[in-house]
């Protein structure tokens, strides 16, 4: 039997199960509004511990990374990722868990080649793209700065 692509098309469309964007969408943005507005309220309370606000971000932005870590090592971060969708990968956070969450999976393979290893199996690839992309952004800002 001969399928053509408009007939895969129907059938693809008829099996498949619908995504409720709208709700994914909606529950993203409260949970990675959640996320940043605890980052906030501890940059508040640090402030008013007194605190500086350049040490209180600081501060605020260590407790989120600390917290996702500990999440992630106790399989609760990622049972809110299921939920939560992309609304967990608030930067900061997201990027503690995509750290964590190798190392876990191969820590039985040793500190070394397993923890050491593949912690940055996700996360280095991000890293040497971000790296590259700043030192690359700021040649050409100095060569624009220097030419004007």
């Amino acid at each position: 039997m001969e399928v053509t692509g408009q007939e895969y098309k129907k059938m693809n469309d008829q099996t498949t199960p619908r995504s409720p964007i709208l709700r994914n969408c909606v529950i993203a943005f409260l949970v990675g509004g959640l996320i940043c507005a605890i980052g906030q309220v501890i940059t508040g309370w640090v402030v008013k511990l007194g605190l500086g606000l350049d040490d209180a971000r600081l501060i605020g932005s260590s407790v989120l990374i600390a917290a996702s870590a500990i999440l992630t090592a106790f399989d609760v971060y990622d049972n809110i990722a299921k939920h939560a969708g992309a609304g967990t990968l608030v930067p900061i956070t997201g990027f503690a868990n995509s750290i964590v969450a190798p190392a876990i999976e191969y820590k039985r393979e040793g500190l070394v080649l397993g923890l050491a290893a593949k912690m940055f199996s996700i996360a280095g690839p991000v890293l040497v793209y971000g790296i590259t992309a700043s030192v690359i952004y700021g040649i050409i800002l100095n060569l624009v700065t220097l030419f004007r």
